[in-house]
């Protein structure tokens, strides 16, 4: 069956006049269709679960009211519980590839793995965030509808047999697919990838990418009751000094989007210290989350409702606060117990709240001159996203599309850019670990670019003086397997180099060499670097230079021997400086 579908391609390839590019555009449409489907199935059965614990679906804050209190503090750690088995069960499945590591995150899949997924423990895994979700865990459900719309374009690269490259572009434009089929933004859903997975806009990857992302969108559009999870109302105009607000938002998001990581880090320390078993941790999470809905509802679910009721109606600064830190305890101890979902829409949740609540001070303090606190809780969703994200490009088109208006476009911009710099500055947190492991490596990039030979010496061991005899040199040489011996004055002065190759000759022909010093074997027009060079002036002295080393000198005024540089340090540094293609 395989080499006949092996076959196949190859002849209508052929008979096409297909290039590779073609072909994989034709597959990207496919993926955009399998990874929308595969979104739907998990939106399904989230409502199955729902209408089984609680006989209806719908909003997770309305389920929650309707429900007597003890069993909104049951039914979230009895989910926890039966997440945390399925977590076991994942744990012994797919234990590699090959005797190579899996990655079952799609992130590290496309970024530094080959584009493999593990099945069984993608499905598990999947199947444990159903659990979590359907019974009230304050976690997105976008990591799991993502994540398997990327197993799916996995399997059918693995099916058609890809190679490893256009395997992972594969997977790529599957969870391109999968997040524009939960937030209706095909054109975020691939700058989301190409920004923060792949971390380059090329065409011949971003080409695909859009293919899949918008033939998604177009899938999810034929599926009945299917709608964008935010109902964005009109945005105001901005105009004047009012924009210097949207500023300061920026500023206050870049501040405390880290600060939301890095609480959800505290709380996975916390209960990884726990001598408790997977579920019991899970069960505890979720106990948590019920005990704290008991008098605030709105902290079950991902905060759809919740902030579609910010954008839609007025809020007071009292209310708003209280389902901020009841949102955030519920979402660090879901997270903090190891259960499976996403932080991008909890991310949502809290610029929509702070914007929000950003809003209504600067309306207070300015009553006539400020727009209304929903305008603030837009721009705040992007700014906080773009904050721990790192990637403001992505959550400016994410919330442009979101209310289609260019209204938005230049408060939007101006939170969503401050807030990221203020976050690479202040935080050395990402909501996705190859973001800043992107970013060390081009700070590390930068420093190198500056880097000048002085950093890289070492001392000249080899060194000896003009007068010195052939005996005392060939001794020096015996001890050091070099080519050359830096020949100096009394002062340190750098004269030139003595090479093993002619005091060697001598020895070999039997010649007298009683008489003769390093001064008679010198070669005075030796290559020398200096240690205000830059990397690349030393790469093309050693490119023409056959040793592996060369010596530094202060300066041509003034020859003092500062060191040596070696080619491997040069060599290392430079490959270091320059991004694998």
């Amino acid at each position: 069956m395989l080499s006949f579908l092996l076959k196949l391609r190859t002849r209508a390839r052929d008979l096409f006049r297909l290039s590779d590019a073609h072909t994989m555009l034709i597959w990207s449409v496919i993926v955009g269709i399998a990874g929308a489907f595969a979104t739907v199935l998990f939106r399904e059965g989230i409502a199955h679960l729902q209408i089984l614990f609680t006989g209806s679906e719908g909003s997770f804050v309305a389920m929650a009211r309707r429900l007597p209190w003890h069993t909104r503090i049951w039914l979230p750690a009895a989910g926890g519980f039966v997440a945390g088995c399925c977590l076991l069960i994942a744990k012994r499945s797919s234990p590699g590839n090959g005797g190579k590591p899996m990655h079952t995150d799609y992130v590290e899949a496309v970024a530094i793995g080959d584009g493999v997924m593990p099945v069984g423990k993608s499905i598990w895994r999947s199947v444990s965030s159903l659990f979590t979700i359907a019974s009230g865990g304050s976690i997105g459900r976008e990591g799991s509808m993502v994540q398997l719309a990327a197993l799916a374009a996995s399997l059918i690269g693995r099916w058609v047999h890809f190679d490893q490259q256009r395997l992972r572009l594969l997977v790529a434009c599957g969870a391109a697919a999968g997040i524009t089929s939960a937030y209706n933004a095909p054109i975020a859903g691939a700058f989301f990838v190409t920004e923060i997975v792949l971390g380059a806009i090329v065409m011949e990857s971003f080409g695909p990418i859009v293919v899949s992302s918008v033939v998604a969108n177009i899938t999810m559009r034929e599926f009945a009751g299917y709608k964008p999870p935010y109902e964005m109302p009109v945005f105001p105009p901005v105009t004047g000094v009012e924009v210097l607000l949207f500023v300061a938002l920026g500023l206050l998001c870049g501040v405390l989007a880290p600060r939301f990581l890095s609480l959800l880090d505290v709380a996975k320390a916390g209960f990884g210290r726990l001598k408790l078993p997977l579920p019991a941790k899970l069960a505890l999470g979720g106990f948590v989350c019920g005990v704290l809905s008991i008098w605030t509802p709105e902290v079950w679910g991902n905060g759809y409702s919740v902030v579609n009721s910010l954008l839609h109606s007025p809020w007071t600064w009292t209310a708003l606060a209280t389902v901020l830190v009841f949102k955030l305890v519920a979402t660090a101890a879901t997270v903090g117990s190891g259960a499976v979902g996403g932080v991008f829409t909890p991310t949502l949740f809290m610029g929509a709240v702070i914007g929000c609540l950003f809003g209504l001070g600067m309306h207070a303090l300015w009553p006539h001159g400020t727009s209304a606190p929903f305008a603030y809780a837009m721009v705040g969703m992007g700014a906080f996203l773009a904050g721990a994200t790192q990637a403001p490009l992505m959550a400016i088109l994410m919330i442009f599309e979101m209310t289609l208006s260019y209204q938005v476009v230049l408060p939007l911009m101006l939170s969503c850019v401050v807030a990221y710099f203020v976050a690479r500055a202040t935080g050395t947190k990402s909501m996705y670990e190859i973001t800043l492991h992107r970013n060390r490596e081009e700070a590390e990039r930068l420093r190198l670019r500056a880097t000048q030979m002085r950093e890289l010496i070492r001392p000249a061991d080899t060194v000896v003086r003009a007068d010195a005899s052939v005996q005392e040199m060939t001794r020096v040489f015996l001890e050091y397997p070099v080519k050359y011996l830096y020949v100096t004055d009394e002062n340190g002065r750098f004269l030139g180099a003595v090479a093993l190759a002619d005091i060697t000759g001598d020895l070999l022909q039997k010649r007298d060499t009683t008489h003769k010093h390093a001064c008679d074997y010198l070669k005075p027009s030796f290559d020398v670097l200096t240690p205000d060079m830059p990397l690349a002036v030393a790469l093309q002295h050693f490119m023409s230079f056959q040793g592996e080393r060369l010596p530094v000198i202060e300066s041509a005024q003034h020859p003092a021997l500062a060191g040596v540089v070696y080619k491997t340090s040069l060599l290392d540094a430079y490959q270091r400086m320059t991004p694998e293609r």
